[in-house]
């Protein structure tokens, strides 16, 4: 089989590598691709005509979409025009990522448990709503917003402001004409990745990521600075319940005449014994495919073929027991502004997935705000942390930052 990989981060790398096992496949392709995936085409990741007509021209048998704008603009749905496989759900079931009020909407009216909220397109009526609301208070704009769009807000002035940068200063341009104003939930959060099959699910094994760019989880919100899988064993009440969930969303997504193939990831806060949904993703996540793939024994070209004919079973997906874990190393600077293009030599004989990188003739480059997501895998977080910070601490590169605490808290 002919493989074509889209995007460009870490969990592409790992999607190419992982894919790349399977003894189908008989050639494979990133595009764009980084510096870590040894076989690039240089089509940007939301070119769907181009990224069409080189798979039309090159015969790919299976297409896998790694990011989430291709998926919303309908990537899927043009290619299945053509004829092509590609994994990944259509436009429609995409929206479940693509606006938030979409996705509360579907929660609320399929029983899923969430946060409560409501949805405002004036600015003038979130101003009125936020001065009767509890603080901390959640406040999202609808739309994609390149994952930046959710902002936590500790006083009723930076709510106001936040208002202020997305009605006002159109800080999201047009993804933020609508706003989520949603209750804070404090728990501990998890992620679980699912497999669907005409609307069927099959969930992975559970993962924690962590979003703060400083140890002892301080600092600004980031897309993921590390991740461990599995996550801490639930209770049987928080199974159940969690059970009930995906059951739920099941339900919704037949009743609502879903057409839903490819990965949901549901985002989940633990408080107490219940679990409640925070979010959908409809792709792969990103740190958690880095600790999820490596712990998958199943040929995941198999499983996404199985995704495609209707016959996924639980009973496909293997996992290694072990623990995996990954830290990311970071440009000096982020999530803010950062300097690219600095040279770095990685010196690592263990498993590395690239997030913002590429290659000249000579050199390998920083061009991301995450640049290399280095994994272990063993028995016990101690251990595992300990090799990781060990490893990184060789890598020659003078504007890395890494968290020393991932896998401890």
């Amino acid at each position: 089989m002919k493989i074509l990989v889209i995007g460009s981060g870490g969990r592409e790398h790992a999607l190419y590598w992982k894919l790349k096992q399977s003894p189908k496949v008989t050639s494979i392709v990133c595009a764009p691709g980084n510096g870590g995936t040894d076989n690039n085409v240089d089509i940007a990741a939301d070119d769907i005509q181009g990224l069409l007509n080189y798979a039309l021209k090159h015969k790919i048998d299976l297409t896998v979409v790694g990011p989430e704008d291709p998926l919303c603009l309908g990537i899927i749905d043009t290619f299945q025009e053509h004829g092509l496989v590609i994994f990944g759900p259509n436009k429609h079931a995409a929206q479940l990522e693509g606006s938030k009020d979409f996705s509360k909407s579907f929660m609320v009216r399929h029983n899923i448990p969430t946060a409560e909220y409501h949805t405002y397109t004036d600015h003038r009526d979130a101003l009125n709503a936020i001065a009767s609301m509890k603080f901390p208070l959640v406040i999202k704009a609808d739309g994609l917003c390149k994952g930046k769009g959710v902002i936590i807000c500790e006083t009723h002035k930076e709510a106001k402001d936040t208002l202020h940068e997305i009605y006002v200063n159109k800080q999201f341009g047009e993804e933020g004409n609508k706003v989520v104003l949603e209750t804070f939930l404090d728990g501990y959060e998890t992620s679980l990745l699912c497999f669907v099959s005409n609307n069927r699910i099959f969930p992975m094994e559970t993962a924690r990521d962590y979003k703060k760019i400083g140890e002892g989880d301080k600092g600004e919100n980031t897309g993921g600075v590390g991740c461990y899988s599995p996550a801490p064993a639930f209770n049987n009440k928080v199974k159940a319940n969690i059970d009930k969930i995906l059951a739920n969303i099941e339900v919704g997504l037949y009743h609502d005449d879903f057409d839903f193939n490819g990965i949901l990831y549901v985002g989940l806060m633990i408080v107490g014994d219940t679990p409640y949904v925070l979010e959908f993703n409809t792709r792969f996540g990103d740190p958690e495919t880095e600790v999820l793939l490596p712990r998958l024994q199943s040929d995941l070209v198999e499983i996404m073929m199985h995704v495609e004919n209707d016959t996924l079973q639980q009973s496909h997906l293997q996992w290694d027991p072990r623990t995996c874990l990954t830290t990311i190393v970071v440009s000096k600077g982020y999530p803010g502004t950062y300097e690219k293009n600095i040279p770095m030599i990685l010196n690592d004989d263990g498993l590395v997935f690239h997030n913002g990188t590429k290659r000249t003739e000579t050199e390998l480059l920083s061009v991301g705000g995450r640049v290399l997501s280095f994994v272990e895998m063993g028995d016990d977080l101690i251990t595992l942390n300990a090799k990781l910070n060990e490893r990184i601490e060789k890598l020659e590169f003078k504007n890395k930052v890494y968290r020393r605490d991932i896998g401890l808290i």
